[in-house]
């Protein structure tokens, strides 16, 4: 086999060929990571230091896991399926399959997604009587993930107050319902696994002869579950190589923990990391300011991105008058870079928040420029979609009640509320399942139930992508779509449903689930696995609108960053976090890096948010960039502040609006030319650079209201404040 490793930089090839043991690789945006992960597998299954089948790589996306396979497959003159490769909850739902006596689940177990578990919530608290208002199912849902997540099951949690008591007698009860129903959430996966791994000597002893060698990649973006799965594995004599970035660490809103980093090295006494800094990415200006920027974060194992490619131009900052004077501005320089070459799809927008889209959007609509917002509908999400493999899921599990809910009425079938209502109560009184309740006592619900015991009959001895199409057109679901008035697009997605599962059922099962398990719930585990990750459209060149986050693990020939404005980036959430500021600054980091050639740092004086006009400053992390990288397209706001004399105590400009508090006239009309006026950058002796966002009263007793940045908003008597102008 050839590994092309004359093409690999010495910091790489050092990675690549590192002798057995534990190893921490540090590699930057753009750094070619995967590239080492994969010729690492392919160096040591060539050196004859495993088989591939003692290979357990973890990646973050079944995106990533394919991509690894892929470039495997290109590689090696091995067949690369008997390697585990796959996302944590992948790998874990394959043991819980092979070892589901063990685990105490039925064979053909269930996976809930978010939706379907945020379902099994609500009918948890009717049927406790839980007050919705007291215990939102959301938070509820949360608190369950967060707990699984640390590892805690309910027993084991803390009862540091009453709603913390009720919560965790929620929690139990939910596990008894997931247990009666035969389901898992995603967290329970992990967790489930890594009690099996721990209780039961055989099965980890098992488990870590044939693995010698785990590959984590992503490992600033393991939680603390997680890494105490790969300590478990990761046994005497094994070889863990994580590879990371903890300047990229941005989920720990997602349970995250970046100081697993920190924590691996001195746990397994990592006596080298190895540091993969060359870019491959970015022109050298962009690297610049990036390093620049993540230096002023003190947690960090430390690293300095690098290029061979050259300086390349400056980045270009606009300050905006407004958010819509911003995104005008934006669609100006889309249509430049587009008259120039680049497609659209090689530019991006990027925003802190999503209710940043609204005015982009509607300029790029006006504009009849096509645009894209990454991180919509997920196909197997769609409604429609959901429907399809509801009616799969209660084929193949009777005992998943969300699904017999989503359905049981779905076309349409005469079954209300309060049929629906009395089937619930039934089925607690006699403690079974939807299904059985159904099956066990005449209703409205037996044309329903007999409809799934003919679809199973009738799909016996079919192939997945006929059962697909069979319970497609037999639900009822095709016909309904078609009376709709936009059931078209509906139909085409239950169309490509029975095209995902002949192409699943063809070249994916086996790798996926193993052999063992049939091709209905290999392809149910598969969509409930695939759930919230991107599915690539088809379509015409467009630009890419999202956020800072969903930017994570892409790249552009071009990369606007905008909203660069204290309190919206950094997040004013963010600051009220210990270690809130330095992950905003790790999301600019990434930000940043997502660009190749040109970079564009935008903000706006004033944003309309939530239906309010803020007055903002400029983000501290413009100021944390060095000004020589910086091309200004409006003056400097730091040039702009120039101290002056002439202001008239009481004296403002609120123009064009009228406000009552000032008699319904415009605020200081007559006043001198450097009245105060809302919206206005100022200046103080003790706080420093603000912008006034309100104002009251007249002459002496005038006051306003000036935010301060990270020194907050304050209320200023005028006749004492000592404000100059900037």
């Amino acid at each position: 086999m050839s590994l092309h490793l004359e093409h690999l930089n010495p910091e790489q090839l050092a990675a690549v060929t590192l002798p057995e043991g534990h190893a921490l690789i540090l590699a930057g945006a753009g750094s070619g990571k995967t590239r080492v992960l994969t010729t690492r597998i392919a160096w040591l299954l060539r050196e004859g230091s495993l088989s591939p089948a003692g290979v357990l790589a973890v990646t973050f996306t079944n995106k990533a896991a394919r991509e690894m396979l892929t470039r495997l497959t290109a590689m090696l003159a091995v067949n690369p399926r008997g390697m585990w490769i796959g996302t944590f909850h992948g790998l874990c739902n394959r043991m819980l399959r092979a070892h589901h006596q063990e685990a105490g689940l039925p064979r053909s177990f269930q996976i809930l997604d978010s939706q379907d578990q945020l379902a099994a919530v609500k009918r948890l608290l009717r049927s406790m009587n839980a007050d919705e208002d007291r215990f939102p199912p959301r938070d509820l849902q949360y608190f369950i993930m967060g707990k699984k997540e640390e590892g805690l099951r309910a027993g084991g949690v803390p009862l540091t107050d009453e709603t913390t008591r009720r919560n965790v007698e929620l929690y139990a009860a939910y596990d008894e319902q997931c247990r009666r129903e035969g389901v898992v959430d995603f967290a329970e996966l992990l967790l489930r696994s890594y009690e099996l791994l721990s209780r039961n000597e055989p099965l980890r002893e098992h488990y870590r002869a044939r693995f010698r060698h785990v590959l984590v990649d992503e490992f600033q973006d393991t939680n603390r579950l997680q890494y105490r799965w790969l300590k478990l594995l990761a046994g005497p004599g094994a070889s863990l190589f994580a590879v990371g970035d903890d300047d990229q660490s941005i989920y720990a809103f997602r349970g995250a923990n970046v100081g697993n980093m920190a924590d691996f090295e001195r746990d397994y006494r990592i006596a080298k990391v190895i540091r993969l800094e060359q870019n491959y990415r970015s022109h050298g200006n962009i690297l610049d300011a990036a390093n620049a920027l993540i230096a002023h974060n003190a947690k960090r194992l430390g690293k300095n991105l690098w290029t061979a490619s050259g300086a390349g131009e400056p980045l270009r900052v606009f300050e905006a008058q407004s958010d819509a004077d911003e995104a005008r501005w934006m669609v100006e320089e889309i249509r430049a870079l587009k008259r120039e070459g680049t497609r659209l799809d090689q530019i991006a927008v990027l925003y802190r928040s999503n209710a940043q889209s609204r005015v982009l959007e509607h300029s790029l609509f006006s504009a009849s420029l096509p645009y894209r917002v990454y991180g919509g509908l997920r196909f197997f999400e769609r409604a429609e979609v959901k429907h399809a493999l509801a009616y799969l899921r209660l084929m193949a599990s009777p005992a998943d009640d969300n699904a017999f809910l989503r359905v049981v009425n779905f076309p349409t079938r005469g079954i209300g509320a309060r049929s629906v209502e009395g089937l619930q109560d039934a089925a607690k009184a006699g403690g079974r399942n939807l299904y059985e309740t159904a099956l066990a006592s005449p209703g409205k619900a037996a044309p329903f139930v007999a409809l799934i015991e003919a679809l199973r009959e009738e799909c016996a001895g079919l192939t997945l992508a006929e059962q697909v199409e069979l319970v497609v057109a037999r639900s009822g679901l095709l016909t309904h779509y078609k009376s709709e008035r936009e059931g078209a697009d509906r139909i085409e997605n239950l169309n490509e449903l029975v095209n995902a599962a002949a192409a699943f059922d063809s070249e994916e099962r086996a790798a996926e689930a193993g052999e063992d398990m049939d091709p209905l719930t290999a392809f149910l585990t598969h969509a409930a696995l695939e759930a919230g990750e991107h599915q690539a459209g088809e379509g015409q060149d467009a630009l890419q609108l999202m956020t800072m986050h969903s930017a994570k693990g892409l790249e552009f020939d071009a990369v606007f960053v905008s909203g660069l404005e204290e309190g919206l980036f950094p997040h004013e959430q963010s600051l009220l976090d210990r270690d809130g500021p330095e992950e905003e600054r790790r999301l600019m980091y990434v930000a940043l890096t997502r660009a190749r050639q040109r970079l564009y740092l935008s903000f706006a004086q004033t944003r309309m948010l939530h239906g309010q006009t803020r007055y903002n400053l400029p983000s501290r992390f413009l100021d944390e960039i060095p000004q020589g990288l910086l091309k200004w397209l409006t003056p400097r706001f730091a040039e702009k502040r120039k101290p002056v004399s002439n202001f008239t105590a009481g004296s403002f400009t609120r123009a064009p609006k009228r406000d009552p508090r000032f008699g319904g006239a415009p605020a200081g009309t007559g006043g001198a030319p450097g009245a105060y006026r809302i919206g206005q950058n100022v200046s103080h002796a003790k706080f420093g650079a603000g912008v006034i966002v309100d104002a009251e009263g007249q002459g002496t007793d005038a006051r306003v209201q000036v935010n301060f940045g990270r020194q907050g908003v304050k209320w200023l008597a005028v006749a004492v404040a000592k404000l100059q102008a900037a």
